[in-house]
């Protein structure tokens, strides 16, 4: 969800008023999901970098995202959307982890559509983390180095019972993934678009997903010469 900087200074408005429009933006994106079906929705909403942006944006930003938890989370488990976290936690305050948790514990239920927050994440980090249990495992005598395979991996991966992402966008014109989800991505589409996150309407994501539409998905498969399975037959 890039852009919201960018945006406030186009504007000339301080960050937070960038970071407080994104979160109108987020809004409109949960309509826009529940109108399409999309049933899991991950939000790279601080990562593992972000903690070394000036001192007042952090604090910024982390009063907005306690103020989202208070405010919202009501409001989306009465749409039964369940709420989920991946990320370290540690660094955040006593307080901030309650929120976290109390989101999940109030959601956990829910079944409509799931949305994942991610906090203090990043790809790398979500990877090591997994090493680590396995190498703790490893340890332990429960299991042998052998036996570590890329299936065992993803099942130790973060919401490793959740789908894989079909489609990764990335707005505010950077066509990276900056150490999101590195692992879960794998074979999930990207799109990359030059609208900054407060812009990124409802409209904004139907075009994404029209353009998802016509892309073809082989997983690293090839179609059989003369056949196409969806898509485009001209990608």
């Amino acid at each position: 969800m890039d852009g919201n900087n960018r945006w406030a200074k186009r504007r000339g408005v301080s960050g937070p008023a960038g970071h407080r429009a994104g979160v109108e933006a987020v809004r409109g994106v949960l309509r826009a999901c529940k109108h399409h079906g999309v049933e899991v929705l991950t939000l790279f909403a601080f990562s593992s970098e972000n903690w070394g942006r000036p001192l007042p944006e952090v604090r910024a930003l982390l009063a907005l995202l306690s103020r989202y938890l208070r405010n919202e989370v009501r409001e989306l488990h009465e749409d039964g959307i369940r709420i989920r976290f991946i990320g370290e936690r540690g660094r955040f305050s006593r307080r901030q982890q309650k929120l976290m948790q109390q989101s999940e514990d109030l959601t956990r239920g829910n079944s409509d559509a799931t949305v994942v927050i991610a906090v203090d994440y990043g790809g790398q980090w979500d990877i090591a983390q997994a090493a680590r249990k396995l190498a703790r495992q490893v340890q332990d005598g429960i299991l042998q180095v052998g036996d570590i395979s890329p299936e065992l991996i993803d099942r130790n991966i973060s919401i490793s019972d959740l789908p894989r992402p079909d489609l990764c966008i990335r707005t505010g014109g950077d066509a990276r993934i900056s150490n999101f989800m590195l692992w879960h991505f794998a074979y999930t589409e990207l799109y990359f678009t030059d609208t900054l996150w407060p812009d990124f309407t409802e409209i904004e994501f139907a075009r994404a997903l029209a353009e998802y539409s016509l892309r073809e998905r082989r997983f690293g498969l090839r179609e059989p010469d003369g056949l196409v399975t969806g898509g485009n037959a001209n990608a």
